[in-house]
């Protein structure tokens, strides 16, 4: 359990580390408090695993059509979904999303091989059973 637990808030942390770079990088994001951005941090984790699936599955017809690019679009509403959310979180309009969001993952990632050991084949990792569905 606690090996869950760390994984968890070392995703937090990778997370929130990412929204505050980017909010550095780009005018259009800002970070009232410093809760704000860890409460931020925390939903964001949950709409990307709970609402992004659920958005993803509805336009399906949408995303095929466009050979994925509408995952683009979906981050950044996602992103626009928990600014909406949380006080003291702002995004000055759906451009500054969708560039934000694909920095935050983009670095995410990054983030993410250099403290999982370099190597980016440690945080992907077929299920036991090797199907995916």
């Amino acid at each position: 359990m606690l090996n869950t637990l760390a994984t968890f808030l070392l995703h937090w942390a990778i997370i929130a580390l990412s929204l505050w770079v980017a909010s550095h990088i780009f005018s259009g994001i800002r970070f009232e408090s410093t809760s704000a951005l860890v409460v931020s941090a925390l939903l964001l984790g949950f709409a990307n695993a709970i609402v992004k699936p659920v958005l993803i599955l509805l336009t399906l017809p949408l995303t095929l059509l466009t050979f994925g690019l509408f995952l683009l679009v979906i981050n950044a509403l996602v992103l626009l979904l928990v600014a909406a959310l949380v006080k003291g979180f702002k995004i000055s309009g759906f451009w500054t999303a969708l560039f934000a969001s694909l920095f935050v993952s983009l670095l995410s990632i990054v983030f993410g091989a250099l403290i999982g050991g370099g190597d980016p084949a440690t945080t992907i990792q077929m299920p036991d059973n090797g199907n995916w569905l």
